[in-house]
């Protein structure tokens, strides 16, 4: 099943990305994974299989955004996998 969100935007905000129609719907649905991403809301692997990506070209394409692949990875997750391993 999917699901269609609908978004009203004013036409000023397409054209300051100097994008239109199927583009600015892209960059919106590309930057909107990137976040939830960011935020831990979704991993890498649901966002890059919701824009068509292999899950390397999603964590690639994070550089674009400034986003860090690990997400919200820190210190104390690395010392729980190292101990782990």
């Amino acid at each position: 099943m999917k699901g269609i969100i609908n978004i009203e935007y004013p036409e000023s905000l397409a054209n300051s990305l100097r994008l239109r129609g199927k583009d600015f719907e892209n960059e919106m649905k590309t930057s909107s994974l990137v976040k939830l991403f960011e935020l831990g809301k979704v991993s890498s692997g649901t966002a890059a299989k919701v824009l068509g990506l292999s899950r390397l070209d999603f964590l690639d394409l994070l550089s674009k955004y400034k986003v860090s692949p690990l997400g919200q990875y820190d210190s104390d997750d690395l010392r729980e996998d190292i101990s782990n391993a």
